[in-house]
């Protein structure tokens, strides 16, 4: 029986195929070649729309140091307040929602998805789960307690402007000193220029030892000159910034220029 079911599917299919072979034949060339164009371009545009989705993001990575204020800016940015008494986080605070600053015009912008990544050491790992989806990465430097975490700070920085991730897309990466409003904070010129110096000599050391070096895929700068953040393969962007007070405007800036509405 069930032999008869196929045999009686294959004869039904070939009725069909003669049939459709019957109307297009039917069909004169030129309106036959017309909707064979606009099927193919209907099916390229599609793909293109498609793509472009896929490489249009709307994450930003909020980075640093424990202790720089990245979890006072995450809360600043969603709802315009610093909440008092929060500690260092040991979970990356996520969320997708429309700029406190930008809450009238709810419904006709696009919510931003910001990821405040943990600054322990330990935890760092993490950042590499957020990287490739990246449209912006803002890298939060403590401008009070700059001097005594300059190093690690530049390491750390290092290590971003380096990866894969970040270079072939050309991710943007705002050095944002934060807390600003303090009596004793380094200003951004200072700050830049003395991480500009300390990647310098991480440069030398390290490019000594690239070949044995498995983390980084790209070299910085140029060679035989100073190292600067415009060597860079991607935008550096150095701005100021207060979690504490709410001067966030630099930030908002560089996030609406990389996450479009």
């Amino acid at each position: 029986m069930d032999k008869e079911k196929v045999e009686q599917l294959k004869i039904q299919t070939q009725q069909w195929l003669n049939e459709a072979e019957e109307f297009i034949n039917h069909i004169p060339p030129v309106q036959l070649y017309t909707a064979v164009g606009v099927v193919l371009s209907t099916l390229i545009l599609l793909l293109i729309i498609r793509l472009f989705k896929r490489a249009t993001s709307n994450t930003i990575v909020l980075t640093g140091l424990s202790g720089s204020g990245k979890t006072y800016l995450f809360y600043q940015l969603r709802d315009g307040s610093a909440h008092q008494g929060t500690v260092t986080s040991m979970e990356p605070n996520e969320g997708s929602f429309i700029l406190h600053s930008e809450e009238d015009k709810k419904g006709k912008l696009k919510p931003v998805h910001v990821v405040d990544v943990p600054g322990h050491s330990r935890l760092r790992p993490k950042l590499d789960e957020f990287l490739p989806q990246a449209a912006g990465v803002v890298f939060v430097v403590d401008s009070v307690e700059f001097l005594p975490n300059c190093r690690p700070a530049s390491e750390y920085l290092y290590e971003i402007l380096t990866k894969a991730s970040v270079v072939k897309k050309k991710v943007p990466i705002l050095l944002l000193c934060n807390k600003v409003d303090k009596v004793t904070a380094h200003t951004a010129e200072f700050i830049r220029k003395q991480l500009e110096k300390e990647i310098d000599k991480l440069r030398t050391s390290r490019t000594a030892v690239s070949d044995a070096d498995i983390s980084n895929e790209y070299t910085l700068g140029v060679p035989g000159e100073p190292f600067a953040f415009s060597q860079c393969h991607n935008r550096v962007i150095v701005a100021e910034a207060s979690g504490l007070t709410g001067e966030i405007s630099q930030l908002e800036k560089f996030i609406r220029e990389n996450v479009k509405p």
